[in-house]
């Protein structure tokens, strides 16, 4: 029985049209599942949570007093930001580390997650987003905070920050050129990853419903202390406040995803 709460609501103001997401903001596992078999250590890297997420998210829903939803569990548990159906959600190996709590797992075992976990964190974005859209009479902007490793498998990552998308450039143009316009960044379009994937949280509750939105990656190793963190939100919180102040970015507006047609039922819950 798991009785630890598995998202965390920062509250805001719903009519201000704005909701941030953190779907990796903590490594938190339940006891029962003994670490997953994992050394502590593990817990301290970046394939159990999204390092100097929660910070920044804490601080920038404080600073824009705008609601926020973060996941109360580690990614190593169930991946929030995968569909239900993706063979991915739950890993049994991440960047060489096995995951021995992981693998073997029964198909019971899989569901419970799911149920207990990734269901209840994307109910309570979809009752976020809905509030919001009720309060502000408008479609809602969501922004995701995300973050990445500086290197991969030895190779260096150059950008300073990412934006990912998949078709609806809306929210995603003027943040990446706002985010540009400093000079001292580089950002990548759709790099280190790309954004389009279909289930994923940006899919489920953004481009199938037609809300603008877009997910911001920042390199770790520059959100991975205080200062870092309060160098970033003293960068991000006016160029949000200026995204959120357009009036396009409150339209809803169906764009088609890259990863194929959207599902005849909506999947949310």
């Amino acid at each position: 029985m798991n009785n630890a709460p598995v998202f965390e609501i920062l509250d805001g103001r719903y009519d201000s049209g704005l909701v941030l997401l953190a779907d990796h903001a903590t490594n938190l596992v339940p006891e029962a599942y003994a670490r997953l078999g994992l050394a502590d250590s593990a817990f301290s890297r970046h394939i159990a949570y999204d390092i100097g997420i929660e910070p920044l998210t804490r601080r920038l829903s404080a600073r824009l007093q705008a609601p926020a939803v973060m996941s109360r569990f580690s990614r190593l548990l169930i991946d929030p930001n995968r569909g239900e159906d993706d063979p991915t959600i739950i890993m049994r190996i991440s960047d060489g580390a096995i995951i021995p709590g992981n693998h073997p797992i029964t198909a019971d075992e899989w569901q419970h997650r799911i149920a207990t976990y990734h269901r209840p964190y994307h109910e309570a974005v979809s009752d976020v987003i809905a509030r919001t859209a009720d309060a502000s009479g408008k479609a809602p902007l969501v922004l995701s905070l995300h973050s990445y490793t500086p290197a991969w498998k030895g190779i260096p990552r150059p950008w300073h920050a990412a934006v990912l998308w998949d078709t609806d450039e809306r929210a995603v143009r003027p943040l990446i050129d706002q985010l540009s316009a400093s000079g001292d960044i580089l950002v990548g379009d759709n790099e280190p990853y790309d954004g389009a994937l279909k289930g994923d949280t940006m899919y489920r509750h953004c481009m199938i419903k037609g809300i603008p939105h877009a997910l911001l990656e920042v390199r770790q190793d520059l959100i991975g202390t205080d200062d870092g963190v309060d160098t970033w939100v003293d960068r991000l919180a006016p160029i949000f406040e200026r995204l959120n102040a357009d009036p396009k970015l409150h339209e809803y507006q169906i764009h088609a995803s890259r990863t194929g047609p959207y599902p005849a039922v909506d999947p949310t819950p």
